[in-house]
């Protein structure tokens, strides 16, 4: 059976932690005197009110946990997250609509980056602020946020941390979960305030460049201005987002190795950075071809460009210092595949990771060599680590799921009468978790505020699936997961 208390006691306390996080945002209001203040008090009085409310129901529970109830337990946190998170928006009158308000909330949460909001530079302070906070907290998982702060919560759980993190071969620096996730979150946060520093030196304020820091070190991309970095017009803050979107869509691992544990050898032995590293080359000297054959770029202007918009969208950031909408098609083309790949497993990025496009190309070699050597006996293996059949037929099931989904999505949006480029490129930036598309209609510098709301709520549970790689969330929907046996 399901242990409802313990699954009841993590949702209460991690309403209580969303509270607090309210209340600095609440005070940001009350230091820049602006009209969202209610809006925030009422916000917090609710959403803790509920915290202590579960707390209740679960005072005499355990930590024990079975798989269904790490797999059960992620998902509604993140639905419920968003939802108590979406009440400054509605209270505040910028995103009255409900539906809105919880699409712009998930969208932080799942570090998509998609906005309702045309003009983000008419919200206050404090709520671009809660948008960019949404975001930085969903980038490495709120449960596994938690995992780091409060590590009795769960008992040091195992099973939320596999329900939660992203990748289909996972690996903890440490045997404590609570030291792994100290450790991650340690890399998380040196990032972003180097980040917010060298932002800050070449030229940002200290509002921009905090908000900016934590949407490019979460590989989100909410900006507190509409034109995004593309409105300081700066080639050093350019390249500084290139390099932190670029390092927070690599294996945090495999930072941890080289930086803490000397081993600099291990960027160029990893197979998935390879693989990383090669795609984000070879992506942008083909568009930068483009730019500057079509578009009469000049070489500087076409390579900044390009290598910005490859690594915004391959990290799945969404961030942009150009209208990538303008450019001509062949380049969509090429940024769709960025934006399906995605960055690494074990990073803030999503999409399909890396590291299974190794395992895939390591079982399409196999299966040749088979026809050869039927007898041969060959193992996938992926930086000398061998991938188990169950690991194998995992990816494969990922794979069609989704892509299922995201034709299934693409199918329907259709069938309402959204343009077919644009529904095709809005499923796949959902279930990468990338946010910008590449459409006339809805492009990379367009908000999504003219789509009709049943569409908006089929987005979000596809935001929430692509960040919780699709079967975790696909699991709760079978009979069997609901047996008690």
């Amino acid at each position: 059976m399901i242990n409802w208390k313990i699954i009841w006691k993590i949702i209460g306390q991690l309403l209580c932690l969303e509270a607090v996080l309210m209340g600095v945002c609440l005070i940001m209001s009350i230091c820049y005197g602006e009209n969202d203040q209610k809006a925030f008090g009422i916000s917090i009085a609710v959403t803790m009110a509920m915290g202590l409310l579960l707390n209740s129901f679960a005072h005499d529970s355990s930590n024990t946990m079975s798989r269904r109830d790490s797999f059960l337990v992620v998902a509604l946190v993140w639905a419920i997250f968003s939802l108590f998170g979406a009440i400054p928006f509605v209270l505040s009158g910028y995103l009255p609509n409900p539906t809105d308000a919880y699409f712009e909330t998930i969208s932080g949460f799942t570090t998509t980056g998609a906005s309702l909001i045309d003009d983000v530079e008419r919200l206050p302070h404090a709520l671009l602020f809660w948008r960019s906070m949404t975001q930085w907290v969903g980038g490495l998982g709120i449960v596994f946020f938690t995992i780091a702060v409060i590590p009795s919560l769960v008992g040091g759980s195992v099973k939320v941390f596999s329900a939660e993190a992203t990748g289909p071969m996972r690996t903890k620096m440490h045997p404590r979960l609570s030291t792994t996730g100290h450790w991650l979150w340690g890399i998380y946060l040196f990032l972003t305030v180097t980040c917010a520093l060298c932002f800050y030196l070449e030229g940002m304020g200290g509002f921009d460049c905090i908000n900016y820091a934590m949407t490019v070190t979460a590989t989100g991309g909410f900006a507190t201005h509409n034109a995004s970095t593309g409105y300081f017009n700066s080639l050093s803050i350019d390249y500084t987002a290139i390099l932190f979107m670029f390092l927070s869509g690599t294996s945090f691992t495999l930072l941890y190795l080289t930086f803490f544990k000397r081993r600099f050898k291990e960027f160029l032995r990893n197979s998935e950075f390879r693989v990383y590293a090669t795609v984000v080359f070879i992506a942008t000297i083909a568009i930068m071809f483009v730019l500057m054959r079509d578009c009469h770029y000049r070489i500087e202007d076409a390579l900044r460009s390009s290598l910005f918009q490859v690594v915004s969208f391959l990290t799945t950031t969404g961030v942009f210092n150009d209208d990538a909408g303008q450019w001509p098609h062949i380049t969509w083309v090429i940024l769709t595949v960025c934006m399906f790949i995605g960055g690494c497993s074990g990073s803030t990025s999503g999409g399909f990771k890396c590291i299974r496009f190794v395992m895939l190309w390591e079982v399409v070699r196999n299966d040749m060599r088979r026809i050869l050597h039927p007898s041969a006996v060959l193992p996938v293996r992926v930086n000398g680590i061998t991938a188990s059949y169950t690991q194998q037929l995992s990816l494969f099931a990922f794979f069609v799921a989704y892509v299922v989904m995201c034709l299934f999505v693409y199918f329907v949006m259709t069938v309402v009468g959204i343009d077919s480029t644009n529904a095709f490129t809005i499923a796949f930036s959902c279930a990468s978790n990338v946010g910008p598309t590449l459409g006339l209609e809805i492009g990379p510098t367009m908000s999504w505020n003219h789509l009709p709301d049943g569409i908006k709520w089929l987005l979000s549970l596809l935001m929430l699936m692509g960040r919780l790689e699709i079967l975790s969330v696909l699991v709760l929907f079978t009979r069997s997961f609901w047996r008690d046996k």
